[in-house]
C-alpha cells in the first residue's frame, strides 16, 4: 500500500506500536508524521515526530539504541502501525526494555506463555534467590552444576530419541532448553543472541544451496 493511503490525524500524527520482531513484545509507542515515517523506511530505522519538542526524533540518535525495521504494517482502518524491530538495546529512556513494565493486572490462567517471559523468570531467580526454588538452588550450586545438568539432560534425549518416543522426547527436550536457558542467565547470553548467531546461519544456509545449484 501507499503512504497516501494511511489516515494521519488532525495533527498529521498516526500511532506506532513498535514491537521486538524476536519475543514479539510491545516496546514502545510512539507517532509518525508523513516524513518520519519515509525516513523510517529510507534509513530502515524507526523514525518519530516528538510531540513535547515538536521534532524529528531518530531513535537510538543520542542513546544508541537503534530500533532496526524488519517491518511497518497498517491496521484495517490504516489509521495505526505495528512497527516490527531488531532493537540494539533497552526502548524506554528509563533503561528498561520496554516502555510497558507497570502491570495493572494480569490472570494467572489466561497467562500466555513465552520462552522471553521463562528467561525473565529464571533471571529473576538468579537475582532475588527464592527458597525452595530449584532454579536458586542451581544458581547458588553455581557453573559446574549447571552444565552437569545440561549433560545429563542431554543424554537423555538422545535416549528418548533412540527408542523413537515422541512424547518422551518432546518431555526430555523441554528440560534440556530449560536447564541450557539457565546456563545463558549464568554466562550472560540472551535469547536475542542466540536468534542472531541462527539467523547468520540462515544466511550462510541459502548462500551453500545456491552455491549447489549452481
Amino acid at each position: 500500500m501507499d503512504i497516501k493511503e494511511l489516515k494521519f490525524d488532525s495533527n498529521g500524527l498516526i500511532p506506532a506500536v513498535v514491537v521486538d520482531s524476536v519475543t514479539k513484545r510491545v516496546l514502545m509507542l510512539a507517532y509518525m508524521n508523513e516524513e518520519s515515517l519515509k525516513i523510517s523506511m529510507e534509513k530502515g530505522l524507526t523514525c518519530f515526530w516528538s510531540r513535547s519538542r515538536q521534532a524529528l526524533w531518530l531513535k537510538g540518535e543520542t542513546s544508541g539504541n537503534y530500533q532496526h525495521i524488519v517491518s511497518i504494517t497498517a491496521d484495517c482502518d490504516k489509521d495505526a502501525l505495528l512497527v516490527s524491530v531488531v532493537p540494539d538495546g533497552p526502548a524506554c529512556h528509563l533503561g528498561t526494555t520496554s516502555c510497558f513494565e507497570n502491570t495493572l493486572w494480569e490472570s494467572e490462567e489466561l497467562k500466555e506463555f513465552s520462552l522471553s517471559g521463562l528467561m525473565e523468570l529464571i533471571k529473576g531467580r538468579k537475582t532475588e534467590k527464592k527458597e525452595g526454588s530449584y532454579t536458586s538452588y542451581l544458581f547458588e550450586k553455581g557453573l559446574d552444576k549447571i552444565l552437569k545438568k545440561v549433560g545429563e539432560e542431554s543424554t537423555e534425549v538422545i535416549i528418548a530419541g533412540k527408542a523413537e518416543d515422541k512424547k518422551d522426547t518432546i518431555y526430555e527436550i523441554s528440560d534440556l532448553v530449560y536447564h541450557l536457558m539457565v546456563l545463558m542467565t549464568q554466562m550472560g547470553i540472551s535469547l536475542e543472541d542466540i536468534h542472531a548467531e541462527l539467523a547468520s546461519r540462515h544466511v550462510i544456509d541459502k548462500k551453500v544451496k545456491q552455491e549447489k545449484m549452481t
